[in-house]
């Protein structure tokens, strides 16, 4: 069984083959990156979807820690 991966049929220019395989390679690339954006940015909006799902008295509520900046604040005071 032969193994044919000349997909562009340049096997009697090697230059551009090369040419070639590097494209090739290039857009793989930025597919790759391509996925990865849009998933980060589904995994955003699934997020987002989510927030917007819960009640509004879930999203009015006060900090359970309201102190915690003082408290940070305070310690980077004493440590300066």
């Amino acid at each position: 069984m032969s193994n044919n991966d000349d997909y562009l049929g340049t096997a009697s220019n090697k230059n551009f083959r090369l040419s070639g395989d590097i494209l090739m390679l290039m857009l793989k690339g930025a597919a790759y990156a391509a996925v990865f954006c849009l998933v980060v940015w589904f995994s955003i909006a699934a997020m987002a979807w989510i927030g917007k799902m819960l009640p509004d008295e879930s999203r009015e509520t006060e900090d359970p820690t309201p102190y915690s900046f003082y408290l940070i604040e305070s310690a980077l005071a004493r440590t300066s």
